[in-house]
């Protein structure tokens, strides 16, 4: 396929706009990763599932994508449960990381290309902050070394505020040594029991915003050409990141992307509120990662996506209706795919990866394949089409017909036995047998077809 003419979102600058890597043919992108604290929650699931969308759209449409997502493996949460616990911060981290991963696995998202851990990199971080240090940006005080945002033209970007603005919104907390309420820590000195590493300002740690700048620039290189993460990144995380490279006469991502929120009953979900749902619990609940995936499909990356029960269930129905059409047009799989739809699943993408106007054309042909199919015509082409525009987004039709055991095959027998005999009380019998066992029953011109 012809080389994508993506049109995204940029948030620095306010508007779509054509997406130009900086190497033709590749693309370089950075997600904001996990800090591994508790159990993953459905707005990590959201966030996981767009950029494995956009990679995969990107790789659909012939580019070689560098995917690197980083595991923030020190933080002041991650320390504050091993103390609440009686744990090692490294019994924290392994606990939740391995859920945050098993989660992953579960949704059918891919591991990135790269997933640094910040502990790998505070020797890199030290020398940045050296750095920052010399040039007269980063400065001392009784707590650390912090970020002078005064230094740095044009801080605020990200956030659409002036310096002036961010200034005159902000408060210095209590115990703070820095000059300005915006400056931020680069490295905080630890606490008795606390980790820590030692550095020229004494032991402690590196702060938040320190850690993407460095593994971003290491991994991909200056001037990388996509940044990502939630709406909640942009200001102060990303801005940070952002004024570091700046202030070293790096050039930083060409491109920002941020994604929307998950709400519950219009409240953004967060650890920080209480109020967020296991992503573990719904992959349990729904016992199909793919549901999620649908479900963020039907909802634009920019636009908030509330999740309920009721939400979760429609998709799974409408799930189960495309693993049925999936089985009925089993062998138009691979088959060639019409190119007047596949160019409306590309115009659809290529504008901002719009996934809800992909999903509503999804629908359209299923439709349509269904019909030409009941009077008797050929819809190998449509049904291609669906076949090929799904598995791009990730999401996988499932028509294989699942290892039937056999007393499960043999009610299945009984069952089409009874209904050529119009017993029909014992075929609806022989139905609730199946379902019993497990099985999503079917009634087919071919006989009863079941199915997982």
């Amino acid at each position: 396929y012809r080389t994508c003419v993506l049109r995204l979102h940029d948030t620095a600058q306010g508007q779509v706009v054509d997406f130009t890597p900086r190497e033709p043919g590749k693309v370089s992108m950075y997600v904001c990763g996990p800090t591994v604290y508790d159990h993953p929650h459905i707005g990590h699931g959201r966030q996981v599932l767009v950029y494995d969308v956009l990679w995969r759209y990107l790789e659909w449409s012939g580019l070689e994508v560098t995917f690197a997502s980083n595991v923030t493996d020190i933080d002041d949460n991650i320390i504050k449960r091993a103390n609440e616990e009686g744990r090692s911060t490294e019994d924290v981290v392994a606990t939740y990381e391995a859920a945050y991963w098993n989660a992953v696995d579960g949704l059918g998202v891919r591991r990135p290309t790269h997933t640094p851990h910040a502990t790998e990199y505070v020797d890199h971080m030290i020398q940045l902050i050296s750095e920052l240090e010399e040039a007269g940006i980063a400065y001392t005080a009784p707590d650390g070394v912090y970020f002078s945002t005064e230094a740095v033209p044009g801080y605020g970007l990200l956030a659409e505020q002036s310096l002036e603005s961010l200034r005159a919104g902000a408060r210095i907390e209590v115990g703070e040594g820095k000059r300005s309420p915006i400056d931020f820590v680069l490295w905080k000195l630890s606490k008795p029991g606390e980790p820590s590493w030692d550095a020229p300002w004494g032991a402690g740690r590196p702060g938040w915003h320190t850690e993407c700048v460095v593994m971003s620039l290491d991994l991909l290189g200056e001037g990388f050409d996509l940044h990502s993460g939630g709406l909640d990144l942009k200001f102060p995380h990303h801005e940070n990141e952002r004024a570091q490279a700046v202030a070293l006469g790096k050039t930083f991502s060409r491109h920002w992307m941020h994604h929307a929120f998950v709400e519950i009953g219009g409240v953004k979900m967060s650890k920080s509120l209480k109020n967020f749902t296991s992503l573990t619990d719904l992959l349990e609940r729904t016992g199909d990662g793919r549901t999620y995936r649908l479900l963020v499909l039907q909802s634009h990356y920019r636009s908030p996506m509330e999740v309920t029960t009721d939400s979760i269930e429609q998709a799974a129905n409408r799930l189960a209706g495309l693993d049925a059409f999936a089985r009925r047009f089993a062998d138009a799989r691979g088959a060639s795919a019409d190119a007047d739809v596949i160019d409306r699943f590309r115009e659809a993408m290529d504008d901002d990866l719009d996934t809800p106007r992909v999903m509503a054309l999804v629908s359209d042909l299923v439709r349509q394949a269904n019909a030409e199919a009941d009077a008797g015509r050929d819809a190998t082409s449509i049904a291609a089409s669906v076949f090929e525009m799904t598995t791009a987004l990730g999401l996988e039709l499932r028509s294989a017909t699942d290892d039937i055991d056999a007393q499960s095959q043999s009610l299945v027998d009984q069952r089409d036995a009874a209904r050529a005999a119009k017993d029909f009380a014992r075929a609806d019998a022989l139905r609730d047998e199946l379902k019993s066992l497990g099985w999503n029953v079917e009634d087919t011109p071919e006989g009863t077809r079941i199915h997982r």
